[in-house]
């Protein structure tokens, strides 16, 4: 077996092996009965017990479809995991994973065991005894009693009651029929689902979608009308996510649930397992996408000493995980496997890869982002406006930032008392002179965009609004602000972060890229890129900001080119143009077309 960060995965068999590499080392996770996985410190809303529970569970996402696809180097797991499963759902054994109640994490981990009952019913029931059987389905008929969101989380019922049917247990038809109603309700039209209205991210592809097509998978003679229009919205919704993706793979980091990592690409092995092939992608660009998107993944330190996933993003970072992030939580992104579940003569298998390359500008109005992409698609940035989030660690930065990007990623604010804290990249922050917190944007009110610009009205503190235009041009873009104070404030204007590394063989704080700022510009570059920023209206200066370790999401230690403005009460005009390039590359000066822009706004 390869090495897994060696892996190329390129072939069935690699990522067969790539699944394995990252299951062996949690075996020694497992708890004496099997029933949870402890993979680490730290902890959720939820108890250990669950978080356990869920660590266990959430493997299953790679088991299962080994299983459907029968490939013999899941057996020796499958064997822990079936004996993890017994006895979690035996009430009379020490590790019962217990009753649950309303809203309950445990919900969440029993749709794997419903799909594994769709799927792979002679292992996943008929392989128990009539007793192990009886538990299984009295353990997992909770969900039907108790209350549940209504977002997403419907769907691991829909599961967990097709599973039923598809073993001849009874089937709860009235949740059935109430959970399939309301995700057709959260359905918004060009294929975009939205579990909430302002909340616009990767749950309609890693959770409407990916459950749906598995609902299609496993219903098409019992439900063929929404099975078809499922299957149709999946067709549509496909080469607008492909707009998310730059030509190595990697997918856009926005949004919450990030540390669920490459399961930003499982949709693409779900459209597969369902036989649905993305017409205007093909299946070697589905491929691209899928085996793309892990490779650069293995690419990254996500892994602690003993080979488990970590929770973060490029790295392990608690800063930017969610209340809802336990130890064992990262193993989401095992839904990218079920690319395994099909047969080595599929055509998804068969395809040769195939790097597709979506438009270099596309707006897509319903999830309120401007994706652009440089000619040789090295980098995809995203502008957003009118997105808004609740209830999550980060939002602002998470959904706010002016521009979001695969190359760079985004920073999250560990503390608003200084700019190096802050880290705010993609973003003008303001504060009062001569107080302590800085502001950055956090909702809007009017917003709108276009093919060829972003604009909204926000007001990132009492007493502060702001006009802000943002206009993209290949691997620039222009942003103007018209602000309107009432007092004096400090305004600071971040491009994106940049890598920064230590040399020799102790730390030290030479910096890997070449860094640069006067009265007129800010850049930082090196082998991780180019950003910089150059003042065209004003600005009083530009800065390099050494920002706080571990804000951002790829890289632990970066450099934020920055331009600062001190404006008195009245009102001001701010005009700066952003390069941005994965290269190593800095420009000297703005191109013409660039300042025309500019001037057009």
């Amino acid at each position: 077996m390869k090495d897994l960060r060696n892996n190329p995965l390129r072939t069935r068999r690699d990522m067969a092996d790539a699944a394995v590499q990252m299951i062996a080392p949690l075996v020694s996770c497992l708890t004496p009965g099997k029933a949870r996985m402890i993979v680490g410190e730290g902890s959720a809303h939820y108890s250990e017990d669950v978080a356990g529970m869920e660590g266990f569970s959430r493997v299953l996402w790679a088991l299962v479809p080994m299983l459907i696809g029968k490939c013999p180097e899941a057996e020796p797991y499958w064997k822990l995991w079936k004996e993890g499963i017994i006895n979690g759902t035996d009430p009379a054994h020490p590790e019962y994973w217990g009753g649950i109640g309303d809203y309950d994490q445990r919900m969440v981990e029993m749709a794997v065991i419903g799909t594994g009952l769709c799927f792979a019913p002679d292992r996943f029931y008929r392989e128990l005894t009539a007793a192990q059987q009886d538990n299984l389905f009295q353990w997992l008929n909770q969900i039907n009693r108790y209350d549940m969101p209504k977002n997403n989380w419907r769907f691991f019922r829909i599961l967990v009651n097709i599973g039923f049917l598809k073993v001849g247990r009874s089937v709860d038809q009235a949740r059935l029929t109430e959970d399939l109603d309301m995700m057709e309700s959260h359905y918004a039209g060009d294929g975009w689902y939205f579990d909430y209205p302002t909340k616009r991210d990767y749950y309609t592809i890693w959770g409407f979608h990916y459950y749906s097509l598995l609902y299609a998978a496993a219903m098409r003679q019992e439900d063929a009308e929404r099975c078809r229009r499922f299957i149709e919205r999946t067709k549509l919704i496909a080469p607008r996510f492909a707009c998310w993706f730059d030509r190595e793979g990697r997918a856009l980091p926005y949004g919450r649930s990030l540390t669920y990592r490459f399961a930003l690409g499982s949709f693409w092995a779900a459209m597969a397992f369902a036989g649905v092939e993305a017409e205007e992608i093909g299946w070697g660009g589905m491929k691209h996408m899928l085996l793309g998107n892990l490779r650069a993944w293995l690419k990254m330190p996500i892994f602690d000493r003993g080979g488990a996933l970590t929770v973060g993003y490029g790295y392990p970072n608690l800063c930017a995980a969610e209340g809802y992030n336990a130890p064992g939580s990262p193993y989401w992104a095992m839904k990218t496997f079920f690319a395994l579940a099909l047969p080595e003569d599929h055509p998804f298998w068969q395809a040769e890869e195939s790097p597709y390359t979506p438009p270099e500008k596309f707006l897509d109005e319903q999830v309120r982002l401007l994706l652009t992409r440089d000619a040789q698609n090295r980098q995809v940035i995203a502008y957003t406006a009118g997105n808004h989030a609740w209830e999550h660690m980060h939002e602002d930065e998470k959904y706010e930032k002016f521009a979001y990007s695969t190359q760079f990623a985004f920073s999250v604010t560990k503390e608003a008392t200084a700019l190096n804290k802050g880290a705010f990249d993609s973003m003008l922050a303001v504060k009062r002179t001569g107080r302590d917190l800085w502001h950055a944007r956090s909702g809007c009110g009017s917003f709108s965009l276009t093919e060829n610009r972003v604009a909204f009205t926000w007001s990132p503190m009492e007493g502060v609004s702001i006009d802000t235009v943002i206009a993209p041009m290949g691997m620039w873009h222009v942003r103007k602000h018209i602000i309107r104070t009432a007092y004096e404030i400090e305004a600071a204007e971040g491009a994106f972060a940049v890598r920064k590394d230590w040399a020799g063989a102790r730390p030290c704080d030479r910096i890997s890229s070449a860094c640069a700022a006067n009265g007129r510009f800010a850049a930082a570059h090196g082998a991780f890129g180019t950003s910089a920023l150059f003042a065209l209206q004003g600005y009083s200066r530009g800065e390099i900001i050494h920002t706080e370790p571990n804000t951002n999401l790829v890289y632990p230690r970066t450099v934020l080119p920055t331009l600062r403005a001190q404006l008195p009460p009245g009102e001001h005009v701010l005009i700066c143009a952003v390069f941005a390039d994965a290269q190593d590359r800095c420009p000297e000066n703005i191109p013409q077309e660039v300042k025309d822009l500019a001037e057009s706004l």
